[in-house]
């Protein structure tokens, strides 16, 4: 019996001794599986074939795919007006060309894709043709959020109804979640104040204050949009809304490109990448920013 008793405090001592080490390991091995694994996705925006020219915009979006295929981005994110006249023609290039990246890609509608004011014909036919106007899908831990800002900008008929139900809910659910999100669309919030009049370039402002309410609410990050045709670059709070360089036609005068996003557990940041000049063609080039 005093053996057995021996024995059993030999037991409980080493149990003692060891059991800090035991806590130390699982909380190194929480830290790692809480540790989010950096990646970089690439923001093109209005590809827009028609808009800068057909056969131009046809050399620019393949050369803009040619550049993306030779970085290690992710994925590809397209913020909307993907062609300018929206036809089995226009769609079938667009296409076509996509095909072309060896890496996934996710698109945005535009208004010239669905139209300044959608149709049941309008939507049915983007969605038949390309796809989903709004859904959402996750990468290394952060969630990524594509919308139709076309119907926050208008209200159609049952569509902007389910729109505003889908987003509201799907967002809260996604904060509850506490990974990073990132909201994709096609118009800015706002270009240049939140508090901005209401014009051809922004969201109304009620909209654009839910939205924005939400945003906070739920752990966004960052909200990428296109439709400017110039770079509009603003921080609300500690939000990052970008509206990038196109391939089709630029109102400011920069060079055509695209936006490399770099992501990683403690930092998010993004940069300019000029497209090179093609045959026949007189893209510009000047020093990333």
């Amino acid at each position: 019996m005093e053996l057995e008793t021996v024995d059993k405090n030999k037991m409980i001592s080493r149990f003692i001794t060891y059991l800090p080490l035991h806590f130390l390991l699982l909380g190194s091995f929480s830290c790692a599986e809480k540790q989010q694994e950096p990646f970089s996705f690439v923001q093109l925006c209005d590809t827009q074939l028609g808009m800068g020219g057909y056969e131009h915009d046809i050399q620019t979006f393949k050369q803009a795919v040619s550049q993306i295929n030779e970085l290690e981005a992710d994925f590809v994110v397209i913020c909307g007006d993907l062609v300018h006249n929206a036809s089995d023609s226009s769609y079938t290039d667009f296409k076509t060309i996509l095909t072309g990246l060896n890496i996934p890609s996710h698109l945005v509608s535009g208004n010239h894709d669905v139209g300044n004011i959608p149709t049941d014909t309008t939507l049915q036919y983007y969605r038949e043709t390309i796809g989903d106007d709004y859904y959402q899908f996750d990468h290394k831990e952060h969630s990524f959020m594509v919308t139709n800002t076309q119907l926050w900008k208008v209200e159609v008929e049952n569509e902007s109804e389910k729109h505003h139900t889908w987003f509201e809910e799907t967002l809260n659910n996604l904060g509850e979640k506490e990974n990073p999100v990132f909201v994709l669309g096609h118009y800015p919030l706002y270009t240049e104040r939140p508090d901005e009049e209401d014009h051809y370039y922004n969201l109304p402002m009620p909209t654009r204050k839910r939205i924005l309410e939400l945003f906070m609410e739920n752990n966004v990050v960052a909200y990428l949009s296109g439709h400017t045709h110039k770079l509009t670059k603003n921080t609300y709070e500690h939000i990052q809304l970008v509206s990038g360089e196109t391939t089709s036609k630029n109102f400011d005068d920069r060079p055509f490109g695209f936006r490399i996003w770099q992501v990683s557990s403690d930092s998010l940041s993004n940069h300019f990448v000029p497209l090179k000049s093609v045959e026949s063609d007189s893209i510009r080039v000047s020093p990333s920013k």
